[in-house]
């Protein structure tokens, strides 16, 4: 970023696109670089908006599109430069998260291993001893699956509070 996009920005702005340098981002784990992306992409968003908003009311004063562009440089300056840091983000993030579903894929295929390695021939006796009559009135696996009823955590509230607030801005938008 150049010194004059830099002196159009605020600290916090500046603070957000110094956090997005890729010495920095090397340092994040994949939840801090979720956070991130979605602070950089909202303030993208933010001046994206705002441009498009701006030129579009100079239009009619300036007669023309390229002339009420020329008017929010500023801003679109602002938009840019965060496009770019958005990106520089979603690419640390996206790699991140691979490098991470790989391990977690090598953990999952490791641990099968040692479960059928260490399972033998004991394992299948268990199983043919456990096969046998129902209880009268026993309910099946897919029932008691039902019966499971998921707490109601402080976590999995605020997630569904968060999907029905989305869902009520998206429907917002639409109309």
């Amino acid at each position: 970023m150049n010194q004059s996009t830099r002196k159009m920005l605020n600290s916090s702005e500046r603070q957000l696109l110094r956090e997005t340098e890729p010495a920095k981002l090397r340092k994040r784990d994949e939840d801090e670089l979720v956070d991130l992306h979605r602070r950089v992409r909202r303030a993208r968003t933010k001046y994206i908006k705002l441009y498009r908003r701006r030129a579009r009311a100079q239009v009619k004063a300036h007669g023309t599109r390229a002339m009420a562009s020329k008017a929010n440089k500023r801003t679109s300056v602002k938009a840019e430069a965060f496009e770019d840091a958005l990106a520089r983000v979603s690419r640390r993030l996206a790699k991140k998260a691979a490098k991470e579903a790989d391990q977690l894929r090598e953990d999952r295929l490791a641990a099968a291993r040692a479960a059928k390695a260490g399972g033998g021939k004991g394992s299948k006796g268990k199983r043919s001893k456990k096969k046998g009559k129902k209880k009268a009135g026993g309910k099946g696996g897919k029932a008691l699956a039902r019966e499971k009823k998921q707490l109601r955590t402080p976590q999995r509230k605020r997630a569904a509070a968060s999907s029905r607030a989305a869902t009520r801005r998206h429907q917002a938008k639409r109309r």
